[in-house]
């Protein structure tokens, strides 16, 4: 396998995942789901107390496997995603978010 391969991306990022604590897998894998979340919403999602996800969260970022941003709508707020570098730099190939002011609101509003 070449350094391009996926194959060999995918093999990279499974041994980083399993040297983390499993609160980092269940947030990674929340996130693998559901896109980009808030870190209020990671914690409503696999009901984890907030230090841990916070926890989990810093974990992830220094490993690669996930990134973050300023929410354009709360700048409070951090926006984390699978993608490492290239989310948290807005480079092209970032997932794009709930908190997007496009598109139509969510119903509970």
């Amino acid at each position: 396998m070449s350094a391009t391969d996926p194959r060999a991306d995918d093999t990279d990022r499974e041994e980083r995942l399993r040297k983390l604590p499993p609160s980092a897998k269940l947030v990674y894998k929340v996130l693998e789901y559901d896109d980009a979340l808030t870190q209020g919403q990671i914690a409503e999602e696999t009901l984890l107390p907030a230090r841990t996800v916070r926890y989990a969260l810093s974990r992830l970022e220094e490993t690669g496997l996930v990134g973050s941003r300023f929410s354009f709508t709360d700048a409070r707020k951090r926006i984390y995603s699978i993608g490492g570098a290239e989310y948290a730099t807005g480079a092209p190939g970032g997932t794009t978010d709930r908190d997007s002011t496009s598109g139509p609101l969510p119903e509970s509003l």
